[in-house]
């Protein structure tokens, strides 16, 4: 007769020495990468305070502006005190009472829903849901506080709202293990494992940008440029110091007789217009019967630091549209600029205006900025403390690394591109999700040390082509120098274009022929919005650019789907009839390799 008792103590004893077993192994691991994480903070080079974080001047001006208020209304904020000291007490109160009943229940809550505090235990466990009351409490406060600050003229305002709330969001409980539930559940289920492997994708992140921190978005493994994103069929044609030039194979027997260049901003890289087949906006203009040219930027480093952006007009845009000349015969060229590389587009068509070149037939510009009187999110960067900063790291390197642009893009959506991912990766341990479009993401470049001053001091902070005071080539470009058909497409939520700003540049532009499109959604999700999907809508009007940008919404029309086809119908009335489709190699310049060439994957050493 077997003794129950007996099996179940020995089975418990396996299953408990099995855990001892286990949980040893992974202190063992924690310790051996805690040894490769100190390697991997060993190796991170100084850089420039000033990149760090804002210059002391918004701290002081803030507690400056505080103490002036506190002395002239100081009801005003000892009402606001005792509000906050109010419910932070009626919450306690509630919180103890819940707790003396012997049932762990949360009380009642009737703070605003917030999608960080998803997980159940938030609102039923009192003591996740007093951490989470308290938070929103004190956050709460302290926006009110900040947002009725008087005495700070307009751009500090809004300088210390951003960075106000870049502490709050900092701040919050879901960002500590001890005050997260969704980690401390997967720790638990996971005996540890969960932990381990969140400490394993810490140290890699850590490895992968040289002793700095910048948290993984997505699965470097899971794709390769020119295989399975970037892969539409085409060839480099041409190549020099500054960019490789890719022909696209055709897919149409006729071709538009005029050709096609697409010039990418160099901030980052061009296949983010290619990523797949099916939101490729390359493959879709290939389709549409033209013969499309894309310009591939080089990834610059150290010997790029007297690059200007008067070398980019010169040796990019200017030699991209010779080249392009030769290949087809043609006299004349259309041209797409995608954010700076619009902006430097329309430098281009300036000067060219200048020089009487009539080479570029159109333009079209995607989230393009020219008049940076107001420069939307982005003016919270454009102060003297980054600048100044920027300016002297790009001195001590002869370069802008990659890395600080990443970075400043990421804090601009906090909650989506830094602490969310960092919860996933560190705290429950998961892998970076193979998703293409945040693969891109962080495969940035690297700015010439000349060239990012220069854009940041004459345009984005100077915003001398506004203006019509910026020099380049001896001549003074403007914007009214711009007279070629232009079409604009920016976007409702892009937090790196405002859409106004976009808007002001282009009613500004010396053309007669301008078409303002609006789509819906941001800077990428916008553009790379494929008529498949039917996904974002897009605003027209066919009245005449008003000053006011939001009169111009209100009496516009909401077409439903992609402004993808409403482009390629602008674009057809200035290309020309159809000709015999070309093939890369068969013009003046010979195949020299296959798209999507050597710069777009070159990793210059940083």
């Amino acid at each position: 007769m077997t003794d129950d008792s007996s099996a179940d103590t020995e089975t418990g004893d396996t299953q408990d020495h099995a855990a001892l077993s286990r949980l040893n192994e992974n202190i063992h691991k924690m310790e051996e990468l805690s040894k490769r994480l100190a390697v991997a903070l060993s190796a991170r080079q100084s850089s420039d305070q000033g990149l760090q974080g804002p210059g002391n001047d918004v701290y002081v001006k803030a507690a400056a502006a505080y103490m002036a208020e506190m002395m002239t209304n100081p009801g005003k904020l000892i009402e606001r005190q005792v509000n906050f000291w109010g419910q932070s007490l009626k919450h306690a109160v509630e919180a103890q009472t819940a707790l003396s009943e012997g049932k762990p229940k949360a009380p009642h809550d009737e703070q605003p829903a917030d999608r960080r505090f998803s997980n159940p235990l938030w609102s039923s466990h009192p003591y996740f849901n007093f951490v989470k009351q308290q938070y929103q409490i004190s956050s709460q406060t302290i926006s009110d506080i900040v947002r009725d600050l008087e005495g700070l003229d307009p751009a500090d305002k809004t300088r210390v709202e951003f960075f106000s709330q870049q502490i709050i969001d900092l701040f919050s409980p879901t960002n500590f293990l001890a005050t997260n539930p969704d980690a401390l559940e997967r720790a638990v289920e996971t005996e540890g494992d969960s932990l381990v492997k969140g400490l394993e994708n810490l140290v890699a992140d850590i490895e992968a940008n040289n002793g700095d921190w910048l948290v993984s978005l997505a699965d470097r493994k899971a794709f390769e440029v020119g295989k399975n994103i970037g892969a539409t069929e085409g060839s480099v044609v041409f190549r020099n110091k500054m960019f490789e030039l890719i022909q696209y194979a055709p897919t149409t027997d006729e071709v538009h007789r005029t050709p096609l260049i697409l010039f990418p901003p160099w901030i980052n890289k061009f296949y983010v217009l290619d990523l797949k087949e099916r939101n490729s906006l390359i493959k879709w203009i290939v389709d549409q019967g033209y013969t499309l040219f894309v310009v591939s930027w080089v990834n610059p480093d150290e010997t790029y630091a007297d690059v200007s952006m008067e070398d980019y007009i010169e040796h990019g845009y200017l030699a991209a549209v010779d080249v392009v000349k030769e290949i087809t015969g043609e006299k004349e060229v259309n041209a797409v600029g995608y954010c700076i590389a619009g902006t430097t587009l329309s430098l281009t068509l300036s000067l060219m205006k200048k020089r009487g070149d009539t080479s570029i037939k159109s333009a079209t510009l995607f989230t393009t900025m020219t008049d940076f009187s107001d420069p939307g999110e982005m003016g919270v960067f454009l102060n003297d403390d980054f600048l100044g900063g920027i300016e002297r790291e790009a001195a001590k390197r002869g370069y802008l690394s990659k890395f600080f642009m990443s970075r400043t893009f990421s804090y601009l959506r906090s909650n989506d591109l830094v602490y969310g991912p960092a919860i996933k990766s560190y705290m429950l341990g998961e892998a970076p999700p193979a998703f293409d479009l945040l693969y891109w993401n962080g495969d940035g470049t690297n700015l010439p040390g000349k060239m990012v001053v220069q854009y940041l001091r004459d345009l984005c902070t100077g915003n001398r082509l506004a203006e019509g005071t910026i020099e380049y080539f001896g001549e003074t470009l403007s914007l009214k120098d711009v007279t070629v058909p232009v079409c604009a497409i920016a976007c409702e939520t892009d937090h790196i274009a405002a859409w106004k700003s976009s808007y002001a540049g282009v009613r500004q532009m010396g053309s007669r022929n301008k078409t303002f499109i609006l789509s819906q959604s941001g800077h990428i999700a916008g553009i790379v919005n494929p008529p498949s999907k039917n996904k974002y809508g897009h605003y027209t009007n066919d009245g005449p650019m008003i000053d006011d940008p939001d009169a111009w919404l209100e009496d516009a029309i909401f077409n439903e789907g992609s402004w993808w086809p409403r482009w390629d119908g602008w674009l057809k009335k200035r290309s020309g009839k159809k000709v015999p489709a070309r093939v890369p190699g068969e013009g003046a310049h010979k195949v020299l390799g296959p798209a999507p060439g050597t710069y777009v994957v070159a990793k210059p050493a940083e």
